[in-house]
């Protein structure tokens, strides 16, 4: 795999997800398009969307209910992307989407290998690759980033670091659409800051893309730490997305 087909593969699935062309991502103008389902979007996804905003960099994507087609086409009318993310201009949508019951939700940073950075890394902690069957015992709170319990059809692969016979760190990947397979960490708080999170999350991401898939990372913008490791494992930024949320789930 090479940069650019990996970012290819990740706007086509983008597009999936959004129901638009992979080369709306590439435009110079923002794009708007009302959200349909689609059986191969991720897995996790809620669609279809009452709003969603994505960014690879050079323009706005917007998935959205009709109802608020124009509106957004109103709001989207900028030269400046980013700012279209900033608290300032979300107030905005807040109101309209107030009316609806939804309000503006997640807003995270997504992650992609650059194969130029991506090394497997060593921690000073023995590491294993473990094959479905090593962790399906491992659904605990402490891997809950790492492992999912309300989708464990979808975990395909993990890496664990070991102290003597002690897990001290798991990253898993799940297979959240054909092409990708997202990869979460977790570190006990008494072992972090050693390296350890960089190490399984490299050396998943290089076994991801040994078995023909797209590893990919996310994290909120807030979460320093998470984009850290992300950095020092070799990934790079590759898009950003907010998406809305109903206000019974958002504050309830």
């Amino acid at each position: 795999m090479t940069n650019e087909s990996i970012r290819r593969i990740a706007m086509a699935q983008s597009a999936i997800d959004a129901h638009c062309s992979p080369d709306d991502f590439l435009k110079n103008e923002n794009v708007v398009v009302v959200s349909e389902p689609h059986e191969d979007a991720r897995r996790y996804l809620s669609l279809p969307f009452f709003c969603d905003l994505i960014c690879y960099g050079n323009n706005v994507v917007a998935s959205v209910d009709a109802r608020i087609y124009d509106f957004i086409r109103q709001y989207i009318d900028s030269d400046r992307p980013a700012h279209l993310f900033a608290t300032p201009q979300i107030h905005r949508l807040t109101r309209e989407f107030e009316q609806y019951g939804y309000i503006p939700g997640f807003m995270a940073e997504y992650w992609l290998p650059d194969v130029d950075a991506l090394r497997a890394t060593s921690c000073g902690y023995a590491t294993r690759v473990l094959e479905r069957e090593g962790f399906a015992g491992l659904y605990q709170a402490e891997w809950d980033n790492a492992l999912s319990k309300k989708r464990k059809q979808l975990d395909m692969l993990a890496v664990g670091a070991y102290d003597g016979e002690t897990l001290i760190g798991l990253a898993g990947c799940s297979a959240d659409c054909d092409s990708m397979w997202q990869i979460g960490v977790d570190v006990l708080p008494e072992y972090r800051r050693r390296g350890i999170a960089a190490a399984l999350t490299s050396r998943l991401a290089i076994e991801v893309i040994n078995r023909g898939k797209v590893p990919f990372y996310c994290c909120a913008w807030s979460n320093i730490g998470s984009a850290r490791n992300a950095i020092k494992s070799g990934f790079r930024p590759a898009w950003v997305e907010h998406t809305a949320m109903e206000i019974e789930k958002a504050l309830g």
